[in-house]
């Protein structure tokens, strides 16, 4: 066999090519004129015989995966913490060079099962890129909600304990584009609480606006005109990230429609959630089993063992963020909707687990399901699941 390392980086990437005769190595252009010489250095070797490997590196790496697929290279990306791992194991030397890591991968490759990953259609890779802006999108809103709260602290802090969001919606958002200041708050008239009314579907009732006026003229926040203008240009942010939120959520349920999941078929996964799984496992064919998945999502715990002592701790989370907070936080939503998912939970907690710790238990339990629906094709069936 021949055993091929890449070591990925921004500007060139190094090659290591390890046959039973002879070693080279040699680095290329992250560009049209080094990918050519690459090609020019595989040629000789047969494809058949080819197991190759490359660190996953974020999207340095994006083009020459690319540009290996199109040529009908078939190759396996690997943790580089594991590689990290199989180097110090190997050698006390500290030494690190991209040819050495090249060479690293390569003999990595050696010592594991290869599996090859299939070529992906694009919009599996696009999915993965756009499930991540969202999340960023969403976490750049966050901050600006934060902002709004910071300043209604100061010019009008009653307005919070009245409206009690998780966020705030567009009929909070409107009130205070509209108004800002308590002073304009409290003079708000009937026909600015139809409006109102009308924007937030009946939700906003008259009581509530009566109250929220008595607040703003009561209140004891001091307007000040610096801050009415972080007010202004927060709301600005949040109403175009929202925008740019539902572009995007629209973006991939267009994707998705392209993509045959089972995922969807469990009751309480939507299909951006179904869309953050799939991106980021990718081919679950890929996982002999569901072990595999929970370790790839950073879901497995730590072990410590030394003689008679053995223990489990926290979890490792060196898997994909966005994955396991995603498979953690759908869990609330399934458990209502299944009542042998809510079971678990009651029985996890009834150990003494505590409530994030029973979640994590519960999402374990989904990957498994997940592993079997998408292995064998099934929709989800609870009276199947024990």
């Amino acid at each position: 066999m021949i055993y091929i390392g890449f070591d990925i980086s921004k500007y060139k990437h190094d090659c290591f090519i390890a046959t039973e005769t002879t070693n080279q190595s040699f680095s290329f252009e992250n560009n049209q004129t080094g990918f050519k010489e690459l090609l020019i250095r595989l040629k000789p070797y047969p494809k058949q015989e080819m197991i190759i490997g490359l660190e996953a590196t974020g999207h340095y790496g994006e083009n020459l995966k690319s540009f290996l697929t199109t040529h009908g290279y078939k190759f396996m990306e690997i943790n580089p913490f594991l590689v990290k791992k199989f180097g110090e194991a190997h050698s006390l030397r500290k030494t690190k060079t991209d040819k050495k890591d090249a060479e690293m991968i390569s003999t990595y490759m050696m010592t594991v099962d290869y599996k090859a990953y299939h070529h992906q259609s694009y919009h599996i890779s696009a999915l993965k890129s756009l499930t991540r802006l969202r999340f960023k999108l969403i976490s750049m809103r966050t901050k600006h909600y934060n902002m709004i709260t910071k300043v209604l602290d100061i010019i009008f802090p009653e307005f919070n304990s009245l409206i009690k969001e998780q966020g705030y919606s567009e009929t909070s958002l409107h009130i205070l584009k509209q108004f800002s200041s308590p002073e304009r708050i409290s003079k708000m008239n009937d026909n600015n609480y139809e409006k109102i009314r009308k924007l937030s579907m009946g939700k906003f009732s008259y009581p509530k606006f009566v109250k929220l006026k008595s607040l703003a003229t009561n209140t004891i926040g001091v307007t000040q005109d610096h801050q009415l203008l972080k007010l202004k240009l927060s709301i600005s942010h949040v109403e175009k990230l929202t925008q740019d939120i539902k572009l995007t959520e629209k973006n991939i349920q267009l994707l998705m429609s392209q993509y045959p999941t089972k995922i969807q078929t469990i009751k309480g996964i939507g299909i951006i959630s179904a869309a953050v799984i799939i991106s980021e496992y990718g081919d679950i064919s890929l996982f002999s089993n569901p072990a595999e998945m929970l370790s790839y999502a950073g879901l497995d715990s730590t072990i410590k063992q030394s003689g008679t002592m053995s223990s489990t701790g926290k979890l490792v989370k060196r898997g994909s963020k966005y994955l396991r907070a995603t498979l953690i936080n759908i869990c609330m939503t399934i458990m209502i909707h299944n009542p042998v998912f809510y079971d678990y939970y009651l029985k996890k907690k009834q150990e003494g687990k505590h409530h994030r710790v029973a979640l994590v238990h519960l999402a374990k339990k989904l990957v498994r399901v997940i592993h079997h629906l998408e292995t064998n094709q099934l929709d989800f069936d609870s009276s199947k699941l024990q």
